[in-house]
């Protein structure tokens, strides 16, 4: 079970995709990581559209060419009241044809939430890792496993290469409503203008309340105060932020149960206890309330969440609330204000 069955609810799990093997030469499994990476991307980008094209042919669909229209506006709203970097994404146009392009590769120690982290040139530590080729993804998960890690390995939809190349739009972004392209956008914009090495928790963060507030206001600003698209995004967002904020508490819970576990020998009984947690934190989300009851009604239905699970959410969430504090009290709600000091701060 991958976070990525959450983030169909409002956004993407994000990756950096770099030509590393250009500054690896000393390391022959990362030339060759790298030189998959490559070839994968190369071939996105040769079979892209430019936009303006696909909104030429008579032959495309209204319904691609309106969201193409509506991502054309979340641009230019990102840019110009969000204060994000412009650049030439998002003017091209790749049709996956209804496949998947790419998955990562989350681990974590399996009595500690301590994330398996890779270490990329200009990167630094990476807390995930992405594959084009699903056979040498699930390779390396099941190398993990035998390691004795958690590992969680899911199919993304979108990632940023910060500007190394001209990011597309993704036919599969396209089923996204209004509210959750926006924040997609916004958020993948976020990274293209601020990204820190071995920074991966800032970054994901800051992306995902940019992106939020990001949304809320393009909605508001392109339908009103009480259009429902607004009214289903603020719904949807309380409910995510009330399963996140559950889910970051059950976290300090995990964190204190395996600090009782260091001198414990028997891996069995150190299973059982976890188990036990386990089915605890899940069984406790029975008491939360939400806007849709069964919006995460069955995500645990056949099997637990392990580790990874709960990493993932102090990955993007943690530190949203300090982030949108911040954004208020220090800058008066200015966001094109805040995101300006930032990238003036992290240059």
């Amino acid at each position: 079970m991958g976070f990525k069955k959450i983030k169909k609810l409002g956004y993407v799990f994000d990756l950096v995709l770099m030509v590393v093997f250009l500054y690896a030469s000393a390391n022959t499994s990362l030339v060759i990581y790298g030189i998959d990476q490559g070839r994968g991307q190369l071939r996105i980008i040769l079979n892209t559209k430019s936009v303006d094209v696909v909104l030429a042919d008579p032959d495309i669909p209204d319904s691609v060419k309106t969201k193409l229209r509506l991502i054309a506006s979340i641009k230019t709203f990102a840019i110009d009241s969000c204060g994000l970097k412009e650049s030439s994404n998002y003017t091209t146009y790749f049709d996956q044809q209804g496949k998947p392009l790419l998955w990562v590769l989350t681990a974590s120690e399996p009595f500690a939430l301590k994330a398996r982290e890779w270490k990329f040139p200009l990167l630094g530590n990476v807390s995930y890792k992405g594959f084009f080729d699903y056979r040498k993804g699930k390779r390396e998960e099941q190398q993990l496993k035998q390691l004795g890690f958690d590992t969680d390995f899911d199919e993304v939809s979108a990632w940023s290469t910060l500007g190394w190349f001209q990011d597309p739009v993704l036919s599969g972004m396209l089923k996204r409503d209004a509210g959750s392209l926006a924040e997609l956008i916004i958020h993948e914009m976020t990274h293209g203008t601020i990204y820190l090495k071995s920074s991966v928790e800032f970054n994901e963060n800051f992306a995902n309340m940019v992106g939020e507030e990001g949304a809320i206001r393009f909605l508001y600003a392109n339908y009103g105060m009480g259009s429902p698209e607004l009214k289903k995004y603020l719904d949807r967002k309380h409910d995510y932020d009330v399963y996140s904020q559950y889910m970051i508490a059950s976290a300090a819970r995990l964190d204190s149960l395996y600090k009782t576990m260091k001198g414990m020998k028997s891996l069995w009984d150190k299973e059982k206890r976890k188990t036990a947690m386990m089915k605890s934190i899940v069984n406790g989300t029975d008491s939360l309330r939400f806007h849709e009851p069964r919006r995460f009604k069955r995500l645990f239905s056949h099997e637990l969440p392990d580790n990874t699970w709960f990493l993932s959410f102090r990955r993007y969430d943690q530190q949203k609330d300090s982030l949108k504090a911040e954004l208020n009290s220090r800058f008066h709600g200015n966001l094109k204000a805040y995101v300006a000091f930032m990238t003036a701060q992290n240059k």
